[in-house]
């Protein structure tokens, strides 16, 4: 079975990567079910690689049984993420296109858009075309956990926009950004949708 993303919210604390590696190896332990058990295990690798753990990472990864899709999409996600995390840009950008093949496959949106959304982080000159196809397969989406990638992408589409110098832009991403957070987002990522967006109107000069 493929693993439901609220689970894994439920492991996850990105600000204490350690906590969440020995919660996500408790529930590899207890889990029954073969594919969510690998799943499970491709969560510990990242919290490894968030750890800057790299090689016992990739061994976790080595160890992964890829029989379905799902964990195909993921295996490939925390490769690419592992080799952006330690420098490696240009070996990081096949495992995200291989994972947003994977998952597109196979209709999993939510992890096509988050390989999409890395594709736009590791290759910088078609960021803007990455972010484009991220935000078109989330068109006829209704799941809110799914939906909660337009704050992210929008958000860093502003960024780009506005480190490139291009601050109206920007601030129609930031826009966008915030009333995305107010539908699907969390109270601090209204918080910082609210920040990103003074910071662009003031420097327009509309502050």
């Amino acid at each position: 079975m493929t693993l439901a993303q609220r689970r894994l919210d439920e492991l996850w604390d990105f600000s204490d990567p350690a906590a969440s590696e020995a919660r996500l190896r408790d529930s590899v332990e207890q889990e029954t079910d073969a594919a969510a058990r690998a799943e499970l295990q491709t969560q510990v690798a990242r919290a490894l690689g968030l750890q800057e753990r790299f090689d016992e990472a990739d061994a976790v990864l080595d160890a992964v049984t890829i029989e379905d899709a799902a964990v195909a999409a993921r295996a490939a996600l925390e490769r690419g993420r592992l080799r952006n995390s330690a420098g490696d840009v240009e070996g990081a950008a096949p495992y995200f296109l291989a994972a947003v093949d994977a998952a597109s496959g196979a209709g999993l949106t939510f992890l096509q858009v988050d390989a999409l959304h890395m594709l736009a982080i590791v290759d910088a000159e078609q960021a803007e075309a990455w972010t484009d196809a991220a935000l078109a397969a989330l068109d006829g989406c209704d799941d809110p956990r799914t939906l909660h990638w337009r704050v992210s992408l929008h958000n860093n589409a502003g960024w780009r926009l506005f480190d490139a110098g291009r601050v109206a832009e920007a601030v129609t991403s930031f826009e966008t950004a915030r009333d995305a957070a107010a539908h699907w987002g969390t109270p601090q990522q209204v918080q910082w949708a609210d920040e990103a967006l003074a910071e662009a109107r003031e420097a327009l000069g509309e502050g």
